[in-house]
């Protein structure tokens, strides 16, 4: 079975998209939509912005999803998903591709989650922190222990997570799990503490957003960050992109599920190489590629 993986924050360049606006029509037809849509002109930040400005979560997170969706739209019938997942913001380039969401609404809900997480990291200060080495229990014991919000974030891969919380937190969860034999605990440059519960004043602020939302059932399963399981009930998809915000990425048990159900292949969609090289350290077999178009 064929599945496609779509990323999330962290995977935008300088210059995304730009091949695609200059050699596809709909390509660039659906950027200049997009443009409208958000109120400035997103497609200058992509080309020509500095890496200073494709890192502001509001620029970032459309930026993403548009180059993951314009993407699997421009394959056109080459693009036959048996299953999807997507990593954090991915998930809504996911449910896109998979006809579950409109490209309109899918950005609008993109935009809203970057403006509703960006006023969440300003209520208070926090961060994220990178954790090598170390099984998952340890880590989860760990941020127990300490009396700070810190919560494991992502479960990348084996051996690989982001802790996020308070800044007192996650640096206090670094020294303790360094002490527990962690081979690197790195504070990222981070804007907040994404998937914890600092980002409540968000989740609430997105909910509205989502539940007010047309949201059709995927022509195929979705596999949702929340609880790694396939999904293609329309109500409980949205339920757990609400959750999602609060909640941790399952990325690892996400790919190992996908694996269990079938999956032959897993097949990047948008910038960079990251899921690839996340879903080889889950299982070194499983066939890896990016969609090329």
């Amino acid at each position: 079975m064929k599945a496609y993986i779509f990323p999330g924050q962290g995977a935008q360049f300088v210059g995304m998209g730009k091949n695609l606006y200059d050699n596809h029509a709909q390509a660039r037809q659906l950027l200049e939509q997009a443009n409208e849509i958000l109120g400035f002109r997103i497609t200058d930040m992509m080309f020509n912005g500095t890496d200073e400005d494709l890192k502001q979560t509001n620029v970032t997170q459309p930026a993403i999803f548009l180059h993951s969706v314009i993407l699997a739209k421009i394959a056109g019938d080459d693009f036959k998903p048996e299953m999807v997942a997507g990593h954090s913001l991915g998930e809504f380039s996911a449910l896109v591709a998979a006809g579950a969401l409109s490209f309109e609404d899918g950005l609008r809900l993109v935009a809203a989650r970057a403006n509703a997480m960006q006023k969440a990291c300003e209520i208070q200060p926090s961060t994220m922190a990178a954790v090598l080495g170390l099984d998952d229990f340890t880590v989860e014991d760990i941020c127990q222990q300490v009396s700070e919000v810190v919560v494991p974030a992502n479960y990348n891969c084996p051996g690989q997570l982001v802790i996020s919380g308070t800044v007192a937190g996650v640096e206090l969860a670094c020294e303790k799990l360094k002490a527990a034999g962690a081979k690197r605990a790195l504070v990222l440059n981070v804007g907040g503490a994404f998937h914890s519960p600092l980002m409540e004043a968000a989740r609430v602020e997105l909910e509205h957003a989502i539940v007010n939302t047309n949201i059709q059932s995927p022509v195929c399963p979705i596999y949702q960050n929340i609880d790694a399981k396939p999904h293609t009930d329309a109500e409980v998809i949205k339920q757990n992109l609400i959750a999602q915000l609060t909640g941790a990425v399952r990325w690892t048990q996400t790919v190992m599920h996908m694996l269990q159900d079938g999956a032959t292949s897993f097949t990047e969609v948008g910038p960079g190489n990251v899921l690839q090289g996340l879903v080889k350290k889950v299982d070194r077999s499983a066939a890896t590629a990016s969609l090329a178009v």
